[in-house]
């Protein structure tokens, strides 16, 4: 590849588009392998899948596998994550599962984390205004007794009785505390509930990892990203892991360049504005790829290619905002709603909902972007409807206006 020209190749929406749903999984048919070995390569070719509570449809990191992959299974991410020990859950830019195989890249983010909470009064105000001695005690229990839940520290309190946010006594923000410095780890989860466990004996392998110089960190989370997106700025490169500063990104992606390893590209958005950008040598062949357009796609609203809204805009030209916390009142389309992604555009939305009670998929909706919605679309629309129903388990689907 060439270091560098005088005049950047321009990477027209189009093609940025392309890049990017091919290298992210969505541009081919759902894979109709979705055993172990196909979920954790998923996982990996993907860099990690978002953990989410909210439960009205499905957790987030299933939906975003089950777009993937045709007869994904529920329990084949467990034995991947609790048995395997191949996965990971901590943090990228939100709470994540993440290939072990690069865990001793989270011991940096381990430390940083450290640091802030020692000065962070959010931390203070829920772990007591000394919070070395509930520390060291939670510290202490877990290798007593671990794994253990949140529920069986409630009766710890901090020395001055301090509250918790989200409910979380000082017993569960300590466990919470020891997991994001590093010192445990979760070992799986009861209905969602998360269960900790001492990091070495959790990932006995990778905790014993040295941690990776800052050159080392730096080389692989720029790397990595680059990767999976294919193209990007060098701000969409830190934020990728959300582990190194925009300076840091963009001093290294300069520096690849000038060693030939990437390209310097100028990024054209669909208003016609040109940013900065950086490719890797297989962003060529992912943009030629034709994106699969035989059926309709639901996307979860945290799938890795929706969860960078100005991306999407510029783009896709899909305004998509997640209305989970607006009030109902204020909002637009409802809830929970799932873009429908077919082929390279996103042509509109639904608002689904599992009605556990009565074992059904209720759907409002859909709203359809300009242009779209003919019979064609609606026909699309039931297929991948019914096959959501499906895969969430729901014995029929209705929908509503």
């Amino acid at each position: 590849m060439p270091a560098s020209t005088a005049h950047p190749r321009v990477i027209p929406p189009r093609e940025s588009r392309r890049i990017l749903l091919a290298a992210q999984g969505l541009a081919t048919p759902p894979a109709t392998r979705s055993g172990p070995a196909s979920v954790q390569r998923l996982i990996e070719r993907l860099g990690f899948v978002q953990v989410d509570s909210i439960n009205v449809l499905e957790r987030a990191h299933h939906l975003i596998l089950q777009t993937r992959l045709e007869s994904y299974r529920h329990e084949t991410l467990t034995g991947l994550l609790e048995k395997d020990r191949s996965l990971f859950e901590h943090w990228t830019h939100d709470a994540s599962l993440i290939p072990t195989r690069w865990y001793e890249h989270w011991k940096p983010r381990f430390a940083r984390y450290a640091d802030r909470a020692d000065r962070n009064t959010w931390w203070h105000e829920r772990l007591g205004g000394d919070p070395a001695p509930l520390l060291k005690r939670i510290h202490a229990r877990v290798r007593v007794d671990g794994p253990i839940r949140g529920r069986d520290l409630e009766e710890e309190r901090s020395d001055d009785g301090g509250g918790g946010w989200w409910n979380w006594h000082p017993g569960k923000a300590a466990l919470e505390h020891l997991w994001r410095v590093g010192k445990i780890s979760i070992a799986g989860r009861a209905r969602f509930e998360k269960l900790y466990d001492l990091a070495e004996r959790v990932h006995p392998e990778a905790h014993a990892r040295s941690k990776p110089s800052i050159a080392e960190h730096l080389k692989w989370a720029c790397h990595t990203a680059l990767e999976r997106l294919g193209v990007a700025t060098s701000n969409e490169v830190a934020a990728f892991w959300k582990s190194i500063s925009n300076v840091d990104a963009r001093a290294w992606c300069d520096a690849a360049v000038a060693r030939g390893e990437i390209e310097s590209v100028v990024l054209e958005d669909l208003d016609g504005k040109r940013r900065p950008a950086y490719a890797t040598e297989a962003s060529r062949r992912l943009a030629r790829v034709e994106p699969w357009a035989d059926e309709l796609r639901l996307l979860c609203p945290f799938d890795p290619v929706i969860r960078d809204r100005q991306r999407l805009a510029r783009r896709f030209a899909f305004d998509y905002r997640f209305e989970a916390f607006v009030p109902a009142a204020k909002r637009q389309f409802g809830y929970y709603v799932l873009p429908i992604l077919h082929g390279e555009r996103f042509i509109g939305r639904i608002d689904p909902k599992f009605d556990r009670a009565t074992d059904t998929l209720i759907v409002r909706g859909p709203w359809w972007e300009p242009g779209c919605g003919g019979r064609e679309h609606q026909k699309q629309l039931k297929t991948a409807t019914n096959r959501l129903a499906v895969q969430i388990g729901a014995a029929s689907y209705q929908c509503i206006d």
